[in-house]
């Protein structure tokens, strides 16, 4: 490690410290210069650590350590996320629009995640908080919305137009060049004058990722405690507690047909 390298390194973790120092109490200390430079993000610090380095960084890592690596249940095989379906976003949907159900106490309709909100595997085996804060990495929350047919047709119209994302409680009928084709509810056609209700997160609840016919939701409301993160730890221990692994299945709730 060069010594720009050792500066960046020991300033970051002493920018933390004393960021959480300054909160507490006033300094009179100002900041007079930024210096900075740009490291390619390789193996090469794992083949070549700096102890040094290390040694600044091992209380933070030992504490990290201890707070993401309890085991909290198991998965019964490897399941990853990908269009138009896959046993993770179908998993995290259902998550989804159980926890509506829960919060709003009457079935919700559907749900849905978008596969970019989904940044890792799930692994076959143990199952810690590390591995749910990797899947779910960001601050995004439980959202419900009522929406009526004609908006949600157009929303599963949006999911077509990018070959799919994580749905529960739909079904979805596409073409190779991402046409809707056909589209239920709970193995129903859709009522256009009918209200659903519609989970997903608060990100995508604001037409993020494509999804603009959540702006036309007749209502929204955010459930209090509801981080996704949570609601998915809490539906693994829950599986830990029946003695059950979690799982999930490609069901066929996006199917892509060749085109009319």
């Amino acid at each position: 490690m060069n010594c720009l390298e050792k500066k960046l390194v020991k300033g970051m973790v002493l920018g933390v410290f004393a960021g959480w120092l300054l909160t507490g109490c006033s300094s009179g200390y100002s900041l007079v210069g930024v210096e900075g430079g740009r490291i390619a993000i390789t193996d090469k610090y794992d083949r070549n650590p700096d102890s040094e380095a290390l040694s600044i960084l091992k209380p933070y890592q030992q504490k990290v350590d201890s707070t993401m690596s309890p085991v909290i249940g198991h998965s019964a095989k490897d399941m990853g996320a990908y269009r138009p379906e896959s046993p993770l976003s179908n998993w995290i949907a259902d998550v989804l629009r159980q926890a509506a159900s829960k919060a709003n106490g009457k079935p919700a309709d559907v749900a849905v995640m978008n596969m970019g909100g989904i940044r890792n595997a799930m692994p076959e085996g143990e199952i810690t908080y590390g591995t749910i804060y990797e899947i779910a990495p960001f601050e995004n929350a439980l959202c419900v919305l009522t929406m009526d047919g004609a908006t949600l047709k157009e929303l599963f119209t949006e999911i077509a137009a990018v070959h799919g994302e994580g749905l529960s409680g739909a079904s979805l009928k596409i073409d190779k060049e991402g046409n809707l084709l056909e589209a239920k509810v709970n193995g129903r056609p859709i009522e256009p004058k009918k209200l659903y209700t519609v989970a997903t997160i608060d990100y995508l609840a604001e037409g993020n990722d494509r999804m603009m016919a959540f702006r036309k939701a007749k209502s929204k409301t955010l459930p209090k405690d509801a981080l996704l993160r949570t609601l998915l730890m809490d539906a693994v221990k829950q599986c830990e507690q029946k003695g059950q692994f979690v799982s999930a299945q490609v069901e066929g709730r996006i199917k892509v047909s060749a085109s009319n």
